[in-house]
């Protein structure tokens, strides 16, 4: 009976120790998963903030254009 009691507790032993070594397996992988995820999320920030200074640029300069027009428009219709 004795040998039974030990075999439970060696039992009950290893399956707590396994939990632990799943619990720690699957913080690394989901650390390692954030790392991923953080490394993505950087280099899609890096692509939008570059398409949005490539659009500033393009607005800049119709709006440059645009000023111009508007300009030589009142200069043609200054009353002198």
């Amino acid at each position: 009976m004795v040998q039974v009691a030990w075999a439970a507790i060696a039992l009950l032993a290893t399956a707590l120790f396994g939990m632990f070594g799943m619990f720690f397996y699957l913080g690394a992988r989901i650390d390692a998963l954030g790392a991923t995820l953080d490394a993505k999320i950087d280099a899609l920030g890096a692509r939008l903030d570059a398409k949005i200074d490539a659009l500033a640029a393009r607005l800049d300069a119709r709006i440059d254009s645009l000023a111009g027009h508007l300009q030589a428009h009142i200069e043609r219709h200054a009353v002198e």
